[in-house]
């Protein structure tokens, strides 16, 4: 009879780890995209961040990155859009999701490294991804703001015990609207939240 039970009682455990996943499942948006886009960006070394030049500080260059963006050939007389996330790294990178310029189902991925735009690369995206709800024109983006962005973070880092500074700032898009990341600002005692307005200045920053 205690083993009935027992295997009746693992049964309904189980049963409902699976209803909790299912609802996370759910209520958790379609972000493949970006998953993807984490997965495949290199880690940086201690050292390289050391004897790289920092980008997040280099405001002329990220300026000089946005205009030669916008004078990318395939795009002449053309409105462009960032798709889903834009990645700036210390290290001197910039990785763009740009909506492609003839078919609007298709993304590609641009990178910029040692002062130039890579060719487009194709992304795979997935039937459930919004791509017209993750668009943003280009025109409402500055790429300077993310200088902006990462001096604030790290300002605010220095007051929390145990945090770092960050090596890379990216914007994400949400329902058309832009959101600046990294949001948390975690120490060796205490851990804080820190919200980004569009332009890069600050917005909000408290203890979680």
């Amino acid at each position: 009879m205690k083993k009935v039970i027992l295997v009746i009682v693992c049964l309904f455990l189980f049963s409902c780890e699976q209803i909790t996943k299912s609802i996370d499942d759910t209520l958790k948006p379609n972000d493949s995209v970006a998953e993807k886009e984490i997965e495949n960006t290199p880690s940086v070394s201690v050292q390289s961040e050391k004897t790289a030049t920092n980008l997040l500080t280099d405001i002329p260059t990220l300026k000089k990155a946005e205009e030669e963006l916008k004078k990318l050939p395939q795009y002449k007389g053309k409105k462009m859009f960032v798709y889903s996330m834009l990645y700036f790294y210390n290290d001197g990178r910039i990785n763009a999701l740009l909506q492609h310029p003839e078919n609007p189902k298709y993304i590609d991925t641009y990178e910029f490294k040692d002062g130039k735009w890579s060719e487009p690369i194709p992304l795979q995206v997935s039937i459930r991804d919004d791509i017209k709800g993750r668009l943003v024109s280009l025109n409402k983006i500055s790429f300077a703001n993310a200088a902006k962005v990462a001096q604030i973070y790290n300002e605010k880092a220095e007051e929390v015990e145990g945090a770092q500074p960050t090596t890379s700032v990216y914007i994400s898009i949400w329902k058309n609207e832009v959101k600046w990341y990294p949001t948390t600002i975690n120490g060796s005692r205490e851990r804080y939240l820190i919200q980004f307005n569009e332009d890069g200045s600050l917005k909000e920053f408290k203890q979680d």
